[in-house]
Order: C-alpha cells, then structure tokens, then sequence
C-alpha cells in the first residue's frame, strides 16, 4: 500500500504568503508550492508524485535534523542539521508585505547559515509546471561572479519563475539542479525564488533580511491581536495563525485546505480538491475567529461572500473560487500516480454541483456573529441575506446531499434541516435584536415547522437518537451541532440519547469519531475512510457542556496529540497506522480545536438555546 518516497503527512511544515502555500518535509524538501495562487498548478507536485514531478530539496547529507520550529508565532521555519563536524540552520519562508508593491510576484525565501563547525549542504532543484507535466525553458543569467551568484530563469506559458542565488549546474540527465558546498561558522548561502506574470519583466530579488524582518513581525502582530484566554494556549495560537495563513489577502476567501487529493484512506479513491472556498467551512472560520477578537479578517470574509453571491442567490453554490468563480470543473490528472498510490488526483472539485441545505444556516450564523460583534450590516449585505433566506425558501422541499457531499441519492438529512431551522431562526432574531426589516412572520413559521418536522421525523423513539436521515438508523456525528446552534440545550434528553448513540457506533476502538457509517456504500463513494478530527472535536465541545469535563480534557490530549511537531493537523487521523490523513492542513480541524478549547475553558457559558427560539 505504501511507497519508499512517501513522507508522513505530519512530518510536512507549512509557509504561507497568505497567497498560496508551500508544503516543505522534514528532511528540507518543498514538496508541494501553487503558484500564484493556493488554487494555481503546482510547480513543485512531489507530494502526490515522485521528486520528478518537482521539489526543491536543502539539505545537510549525513547530518540528522536536530530540531525543527516556527519562529515565534509565524510561519518562518527553522530546521537545525546537525552533523559530526558543524551544524547549520535552515531558515525557510515566504515573505508577507502587502505595502512593497510585490502583489503582482510570490516569493519564497530560503537560508542556509553555519552555526558551528563545518558542515556540507546539497541543493537539488527541479522546477515542473503544470503539476509535474511541463518542463520549463530555462535561461541562465551571472548575477555576481565574485560572490558566486547567479540566476535560473524558467518560463511556461503564463508564468515564469526566476531562482537567485549560488550556482545550480543542470545535470541534464534527471533536468534537476543540483549544487554542493561545504560552510563553515558564520557562512550563509542564500535563495529567492520568485513567481511573475511571463509577459512582465521581472522584479528585483528581495532583501533578505529586510523581508524576514517583516514577515516575522507581520505574522507576531497579527497573533498578538487574538483575546483568547483559556486552556490549550499554544495550540489555539498556531490554529488561529492557519486559519489566518488559509484566508487570502487579496480576496478574503477562506480555503478549506492548501493541498489537493490527499488520501481520507491510504491507497484509495476518496481524494478531493480541497484549494477552494466552502461556504460552510469558512463560516464557522469566521465564527471562532470573531470570537478571539479578529473581526477585520471576518469583515473582509463578508465582503467576499457579498461580491461571489452577488447575483447569484438564486443559484447558491456551496463552494466558490477564491475570487468567486462558480464553476470548479473536477478531472482528473492520470500522470500522477498520488499520495501512497492514492488515485485518482483530482483538480476541481465536483461537489460545487450539489445542493447541500445546511449551508445557508452556517452563513446566518457566521453573519449574527459578526452583527453581535458589532460590525453594521448595509443595505446591500441585509438584502443579500434576505435573498438567500427566499433561496432557503424555495429549496424547502428538496433534497440534498448532506454536509459529507455523499454522491448517492439526495435524502432529508437531519442536520440539513435543523441548519434550515437555524437561518430562518437567525433571520427572526435579525429583525427582533437589531432593528432590521424582513418578512419575519413569514420566516418565524417556517422556523416553528421545520422544528416539529424535525422533532417527528429526525427522531426515533425506539433508538432514542436522532438519525443522520428522515427514517433511518445511522447516526452521525453532524448531529452534535443540533445543540451548538441552540436547537436543543447540551444537556436536552434527545441530545444526550444521540451522543450514546454515536458513542456506541462511531467511535473507534482508540477514541476517535468518525463521520457516519463508511464503507458501507451508502455514500456513492468506494472504500472507507478514517476519523474526522472535526467531529472528535465536536464531542468534546458536547462533553464540556453538558457536565462530563473530565471526559472532554481526556479525549482533548488525545486528539490534540495527533498534530505534527509544528502544531499542524490533517482532515483525519488513522488509528490503525497512527498517521495523519486528508488534505493538510485542514481549516476545519483547527477551528474545531478551537471551539473545543473554548468550551473547555468556559463549560459554563454554552449557547442558550432559550435566546433563539
């Protein structure tokens, strides 16, 4: 099932521009960058291929990495080679400075420094377009004879890609880069790696320090505007700054993961693009990180979702591009063999074609946060509401495909609906809290039937649970966001039956939630899949509210136990390899973390669910 080229999923650190993002290994190798955007074609695509479909490999040969960390609370990266003769220390990121004038480039920023004795480092470049399947045309440019530098020049297409620093020599067998060279203590060898439109000429290389310098404050400033203050201190900070390092600051869009097809089973077929914008993920983003005090990342999320709905509610979608484009067309790329033999790779996602009924309620309630918060509604974002409230309206009666995606028959799903409760819900309480206009009779009715329609058809008596559908016996672990949007009290009987139910069938034999019954066909989909991290963390939410904390801290260090070395967590987790799995790193698990961390350090405050009926 496994491959010898295959590197642990934790064992990869992030960088991000808030642009796009680059994956770098444990043993210095950028494995996945997009460029210039999260959602471009990857120019380093070794991560669901082999080093010949592209990568940028810094590394120490017969060294052992000592130490890897971020620096401070950023995405600057360290990595410490430590070998019989010297150490050295690789410092490895993207510059953030949206006042330089450089938004039309991506640059990636890397050092190699000498701290002690003497120590051989190795460089190996391969630049490949079009995730893996372009070779660029190359053209070579002597910088500075004296000091050895020089410039790889690459172009294909639409992009081009200038690489400064000491020289490279093409080994034109494998097309790779390659450089060797020996430091001593206080020696520096320094890259840039530059993207830009083809048809422009190309900016002046970074200052290196200057660029660190401000990157490394951009990121501790915007850290340091967090009021969270609670248990898990740490890890909510790192959560917090990927959720930042996933919102494009351009556009305000939230991705729901920078990567592409990597396997929710290893060695099979559930792999899916995940370098887009979900309506629901980047609402609840929105929610945890209003709720610690970032509301300007969440005003510039609203102004995103106005500009992709805008003329469109009719039409909701449930993922838009990160400049709002509709249409995500899913293919597939067959010359790459995937993450551990995991295929198909996929590019676009075709789930932007379903129609899933919870989204518009986790959109009401991302935008009563914001209201509660303080930031004023406008004419023109009240009316975009009430527009896709009429949606939500004229979709009442159909079926849909759940918050999973399943890719079989639409059905009724439980918590489909009760998130349709919830937005004619946070519609009401809209005009009743803060003095807006709507037809809120209208939407008080539709609230008040969907809730018995619930209560009869999404409960049965004889297993004392909710069902993940109208009329089944599946439960699933959706099911506990019924109390976080007020629908029912942590502590309700329905609630506290459904949690033993979903104890019984969907925990694993390690402690870990999975989504619904997988494997078993019913999603449309071949093949099973392993714990959802979210869903763990929405147990644990449960748990601290509903008096059971001891339970919820227990099963809170063990989950959190399951992130990588830098804090970084996947889609899901596989108890039986006891490896991270899914596209990584994963908004939806660090929000989770976070709302989890949350309750357990305030389990007295839950939501009241008396305050939204």
């Amino acid at each position: 099932m496994t491959t010898e080229r295959s590197t642990p999923i934790e064992k990869y650190a992030l960088l991000s521009d808030t642009r796009t993002a680059a994956l770098v290994s444990e043993d210095g190798s950028i494995d996945w960058l997009c460029l210039p955007r999260f959602d471009s074609q990857a120019v380093f695509t070794a991560l669901l291929g082999t080093e010949e479909h592209g990568h940028w490999l810094i590394d120490a040969p017969g060294a052992r990495v000592t130490d890897r960390i971020y620096r401070g609370d950023s995405f600057v990266l360290e990595t410490t080679w430590e070998s019989d003769t010297g150490t050295a220390v690789v410092t490895d990121f993207m510059p953030m400075d949206p006042d330089n004038g450089r938004f039309e480039c991506t640059d990636l920023l890397r050092q190699v420094r000498c701290t002690s004795g003497e120590i051989d480092i190795r460089t190996v470049l391969r630049l490949r377009f079009d995730y893996g399947q372009a070779t660029p045309f190359y053209r070579y440019q002597v910088v500075d004879a004296e000091r050895n530098i020089g410039e790889i020049r690459c172009v294909a297409g639409p992009d081009s890609v200038h690489v400064r620093g000491p020289y490279l020599t093409l080994n034109e067998e494998t097309g790779a880069h390659l450089g060797n060279y020996t430091l001593s203590e206080g020696q520096t060898l320094e890259w840039v790696l530059t993207w830009f439109p083809s048809h422009r000429d190309a900016p002046p290389a970074p200052d290196y320090s200057q660029a660190l310098a401000i990157t490394q404050q951009a990121w501790e400033n915007w850290a340091s505007g967090s009021t969270y203050s609670g248990d898990y201190q740490e890890m909510v900070t790192r959560s917090l700054l990927v959720l930042r390092a996933l919102t494009d600051s351009r556009t305000g869009g939230i991705v729901a993961a920078p990567t592409t097809s990597l396997p929710e089973e290893f060695g099979g077929e559930r792999n899916w693009d995940y370098r887009y914008v979900w309506l629901r993920d980047s609402a609840l983003a929105i929610e945890v990180l209003v709720e610690a005090g970032f509301t300007d990342r969440a005003d510039g999320w609203r102004n995103w979702l106005l500009r992709a709905i805008a003329g469109d509610s009719k039409e909701l979608r449930i993922m838009y591009g990160l400049r709002g484009e509709r249409h995500l067309p899913e293919f597939e790329l067959e010359h790459l063999p995937g993450y551990e033999n995991s295929a198909p790779v996929r590019i676009g996602n075709g789930a932007a074609e379903q129609y899933q009924a919870d989204v518009v309620g986790e959109v009401m309630i991302a935008l009563e946060t914001l209201r509660d918060a303080g930031i004023e509604e406008d004419e023109f974002s009240w009316d975009l509401q009430k527009s896709i409230l009429d949606f939500q309206e004229h979709m009442f009666d159909v079926k849909d495909h759940g918050i999973w995606e399943m890719r079989s028959e639409p059905a009724y799903f439980t918590h489909g609906r009760a998130m349709m409760w919830a937005a004619f819900d946070r519609g009401v309480k809209a005009v009743e809290k803060h003095g807006l206009t709507g037809p809120v009779e209208r939407w008080a009715q539709l609230r008040d039937r969907l809730r018995a329609e619930i209560m009869e058809k999404g409960w049965n008596e004889q297993l004392q649970s909710f069902t993940q559908t109208y009329g089944g016996t599946d439960v699933d672990a959706s099911l506990l966001q019924l109390s976080q949007i007020g629908f029912l009290p942590y502590n309700d009987p329905h609630i506290i039956g459904t949690v033993a139910r979903i104890e019984k069938t969907l925990i694993d034999d390690a402690g870990f939630l999975h989504r619904y019954p997988a494997g078993t066909g019913l999603d449309g989909i071949a093949g099973g899949e392993y714990p959802f991290l979210l869903c763990s963390f929405w147990l644990i939410e449960q748990y601290a509210h509903s008096g059971r904390l001891d339970d919820a801290r227990e099963k809170m260090d063990r989950v959190c136990a399951t992130s990588s070395d830098l804090g970084l967590l996947a889609e899901e987790y596989s108890t039986s390899y006891g490896r991270l799995a899914g596209n990584y790193p994963q908004a939806f698990s660090h929000l989770g973390l976070i709302r989890a961390a949350a309750a357990i350090s305030h389990p007295e405050s839950p939501l009241d669910p008396a305050a939204t009926r």
